[in-house]
């Protein structure tokens, strides 16, 4: 996004809303705001809170870390239309296998779960009957998410968006199969790296939510111990900063 358009977003979605508060501290947490964005970050929130004391802009990671673990040791992860996980300190991350994007990567996340929900469908991996429900109940065929995969904007949050008819259809062996794959798939390519087993993991995001009963299952059969799962990090965020 271009400053002009961060300005109309931060103007529009949140000024508006505020009314007359005042505000004294702003925390900035958002996907995207490496370390190297950081200071543009600040400077653009500094216009909208000229009076603020403190402003300070990070990764939705750390907003993940901070809010699931507070100000313990842990693995934080976060499962939503996308993936990512990270070793906290407390107080920092202190080790992060980078996500990669659904294309290369993103294991567990809603949309490489709509990505192999399509594949297995077309390929023949879940059965015809599967099939004609997933045309039935979502109104889409091979055309349609082939024109909305490479011709439309935000590709994976459509994919991510299939997420919800795998989810009703848990009672399907193929799609269960699928789900726990897809969980193993980021327990292995990613926590695995960390060799922290010891480390309580926990998880933010939608995906990690709705499917939390299949995902502790397969975490706790490859000898992970599942700590908080939350569907949204606001509450742990509000807790993590009061206490600081």
């Amino acid at each position: 996004m271009s400053d002009d358009e961060i300005r109309e977003v931060v103007n529009h979605d949140l000024l508006s809303q505020l009314g007359d508060v005042k505000v004294t501290d702003v925390f900035f947490y958002g996907s995207g705001v490496r370390p190297e964005v950081e200071k543009r970050m600040i400077d653009l929130l500094r216009e909208a809170f000229p009076t603020a004391a403190t402003i300070e802009a990070h990764s939705d990671m750390l907003g993940a870390a901070r809010a699931l673990c507070g100000h313990t040791w842990g693995i934080a992860c976060i499962l939503g239309t996308g993936a990512n996980s990270c070793i906290f300190d407390g107080k920092n991350i202190v080790h992060n296998t980078p996500a990669l994007g659904y294309i290369i990567g993103d294991e567990g996340s809603g949309a490489v779960l709509g990505k192999h929900l399509v594949h297995d469908i077309y390929t023949g991996v879940l059965s015809q009957h599967m099939r004609m429900l997933f045309e039935q109940e979502t109104g889409l065929h091979l055309a349609d998410i082939i024109d909305k995969v490479y011709r439309q904007p935000q590709p994976n949050r459509f994919l991510a968006s299939l997420s919800e008819f795998v989810y009703r259809h848990l009672d399907d062996d193929g799609i269960r199969d699928m789900v726990y794959s897809t969980f193993s798939d980021f327990a292995n390519l990613h926590l695995s790296r960390y060799g922290r087993r010891e480390l309580p993991v926990s998880f933010v995001g939608s995906i990690a939510w709705y499917y939390r009963t299949q995902l502790s299952l397969v975490l706790q059969t490859l000898g992970y111990r599942v700590g908080t799962i939350l569907k949204s990090p606001m509450e742990g965020l509000i807790t993590y900063h009061q206490n600081s």
